[in-house]
């Protein structure tokens, strides 16, 4: 049986493990759908270590969770109420979520990529769609890009729908769309 375990993400390395699963799945995910001079200006390694360490430190509602297959690190989320600016989004989205304030909403998810196929990302997803629903939530979202099939089919067998909203996603020369997939808890 394998030894699989779920941890809060609280430490250094929690942190920079959590940032390269992020980055892995980017690099492996967007390949075509990102320019590539984007993704190798802005997708590095430890690119997010410094805002998971925020979220944590200054405990704004945002949690990060670990799913483990022993010692190494295969699958993380971030899970929240609904952010209702940009936050930690910078400068290539924007999103209106006023509507949705009240919701729970996914605000990242990654499977390492030699580690899909595996049941590790439901394991660990199913676990955030508890923890929210445990929170008072009734609803959640979770954005996906429009050109990122598979995760919508994930999101889908999930019972999360599109709702009809999306926005744009500026990586000039290209655009792409993220998606409000929504559901019921």
């Amino acid at each position: 049986m394998e030894d699989l375990h779920i941890i809060e993400a609280a430490t250094d390395e929690h942190f920079r493990a959590m940032s390269l699963i992020h980055a892995l799945g980017w690099r492996d995910t967007y390949i075509d759908a990102v320019p590539a001079d984007y993704m190798a200006r802005e997708i590095t390694d430890d690119r997010w270590v410094e805002v998971f360490r925020q979220n944590y430190l200054t405990q704004n509602g945002v949690h990060g969770l670990l799913l483990y297959r022993g010692d190494t690190p295969v699958s993380c989320i971030n899970y929240c109420r609904a952010r209702v600016s940009n936050y930690n989004v910078g400068d290539i989205c924007t999103f209106d979520n006023t509507a949705y304030a009240d919701w729970g909403e996914i605000a990242s998810f990654y499977t390492h990529p030699a580690e899909r196929g595996k049941g590790y990302g439901s394991i660990l997803f199913e676990e955030a769609l508890k923890r929210l629903k445990a929170d008072g939530f009734q609803n959640a979202f979770v954005f996906v890009l429009r050109e990122n099939e598979k995760a919508r089919r994930f999101y889908a067998a999930h019972g999360f729908a599109w709702d009809g909203t999306s926005t744009e996603i500026l990586f000039p020369p290209k655009v792409c769309v993220d998606l409000r997939y929504v559901k019921t808890l």
